[in-house]
């Protein structure tokens, strides 16, 4: 079943041109309320056309100052899937500028989504494969879902895998309870592990030591 993403992706690829000046219409986030009805427009997108020197858009400015009175204009929109565009009020120039689409935003959220979900899959498997990195991958992403990151997390300690360590440490949680979860986690690892962190240079070394091999530091 296609998703919202990948929906938004197929149509902003599309090409439409405005009748009145023929210039290509621009994919832009749909209002969340029809200005006619004051109901959705059953759609995530629209197209719009966005060029200031429209005939349809010029010419407006005067024809609503001079039949209501007050400063308004029109711009054509055409909804996905119809043949046939429509004249949108607009009570600005700016008006629906800033809400295109862009598509190497969609696509960059799409490509993140699909690995998110490829890593979500792996996980009922990963710890047999003593495979890490779907663990790593979705703990490290903050738009991953909470809850799937939470059970990433608690494979840690059947992986047994101490190369979790320092991108656990370097990485800046958004939720302080995942954050509180992988801080509890890795002293259990490190103890199940017989190892320990040097206080001074934070690498690991094995629990019995005296001295830090690394830096040296009493232990």
């Amino acid at each position: 079943m296609e998703d919202r993403t990948e929906r938004c992706l197929r149509l902003a690829r599309e090409e439409h041109f405005c009748p009145h000046c023929q210039q290509k219409l621009s994919c832009c986030e749909a209002p969340p309320f029809h200005v006619g009805d004051g109901l959705g427009w059953g759609t995530d997108i629209i197209f719009v056309c966005l060029n200031d020197e429209c005939p349809l858009y010029v010419k407006g400015w005067q024809e609503f100052e001079d039949r209501y009175g007050h400063s308004a204009s029109c711009r054509y929109i055409l909804c996905p899937g119809n043949e046939k565009g429509e004249s949108m009020m607009v009570g600005g120039p700016n008006a629906f500028k800033g809400s295109e689409v862009d598509i190497d935003t969609l696509m960059a959220q799409n490509a993140r989504y699909h690995r998110e979900k490829e890593a979500q899959a792996k996980l009922a498997t990963c710890v047999a494969e003593n495979n890490l990195e779907p663990v790593l991958y979705l703990l490290t992403d903050e738009h991953a879902e909470l809850a799937v990151r939470k059970q990433a997390c608690e494979l840690l300690l059947q992986l047994k895998d101490l190369a979790c360590i320092d991108p656990l440490r370097n990485h800046s949680f958004r939720n302080t309870d995942l954050e509180q979860q992988v801080n509890m986690t890795i002293p259990e690892l490190l103890k199940m592990m017989h190892r320990k962190e040097c206080p001074a240079c934070a690498e690991i070394v094995k629990s019995q030591a005296k001295t830090c091999k690394h830096c040296g530091q009493a232990l």
